[in-house]
């Protein structure tokens, strides 16, 4: 039989799983779309001699964006404008939202598994 401690333990950890899991049903009935993945804003130099971005101090070309991401296992680049890079990052900024809640509900999920097993182990 769990004792007093364990039984409360176990109470907050699936009251906060219910709490978790109630935020989580409220972002996706309002979220936009989810993308994964990352978004880079990148500067360069060129080739060519005498130009400014060889000057001192530099003025690199750019900005230009990147997104990456791994799609069936390969890093894929799509080259991007300022607008939409601007929606990528909205996308995947949903995206690892949604994420870290799913992550902290596995979190107290196997804190609450943990303790049911003990009990378990105990009977």
């Amino acid at each position: 039989m769990p004792g007093p401690t364990a039984a409360r333990r176990l109470a907050g950890y699936e009251r906060r799983y219910r709490e978790l899991a109630s935020e989580l049903a409220a972002q996706l009935a309002t979220i936009g779309l989810v993308h994964q993945g990352s978004v880079v804003r990148r500067y360069t130099r060129c080739g060519t001699s005498g130009c400014r971005c060889h000057a001192e101090p530099p003025q690199l070309h750019g900005p230009y964006y990147q997104w990456t991401a791994k799609v069936a296992g390969k890093t894929v680049t799509r080259q991007l404008n300022s607008a939409q890079a601007q929606l990528y990052e909205e996308w995947i900024a949903n995206d690892r939202r949604i994420s870290r809640l799913i992550r902290d509900m596995r979190h107290v999920a196997a804190e609450a598994a943990q303790l049911k097993l003990e009990q378990l182990a105990r009977t």
